[in-house]
């Protein structure tokens, strides 16, 4: 069953993936930041082309497949071969023991929550 404002027809997704269940790397998961290394080309896929503009700046995964209205296991199919290609890196706010990190704060972030925590 298809959900309303979808396009994932079977047919349709096996030809963007060339018939791949899974991405050749294991480097994303939904809160993997992908930034673009370089300009869409001429004669790529349109799905690559798509990927390559949204970004620009840094993007998690899982907003580039809501972006291109897209199943996350087909949108990390798409990334890997850009990735391959080295027209992507990859950024991940895991820790080396599998723990989300924040980014860390500046000092003045950090005193006007202080200062808010104290107007409370």
């Amino acid at each position: 069953m298809t959900r309303p404002g979808r396009d994932d027809d079977p047919d349709r997704l096996y030809t963007l993936t060339g018939g791949r269940t899974r991405p050749d790397s294991d480097a994303f998961d939904l809160v993997t930041l992908v930034v673009g290394e370089c300009e869409p080309a001429p004669g790529m896929q349109s799905e690559h082309t798509a990927i390559l503009e949204l970004c620009r700046a840094p993007i998690a995964v899982v907003e580039i497949a809501a972006e291109l209205r897209l199943p996350v296991g087909i949108t990390t199919i798409l990334l890997s071969d850009l990735l391959h290609a080295g027209k992507i890196t990859v950024r991940h706010p895991h820790g080396s023991d599998g723990a989300y990190r924040m980014p860390p704060a500046d000092s003045t972030t950090l005193e006007k929550v202080l200062v808010g925590l104290r107007n409370l």
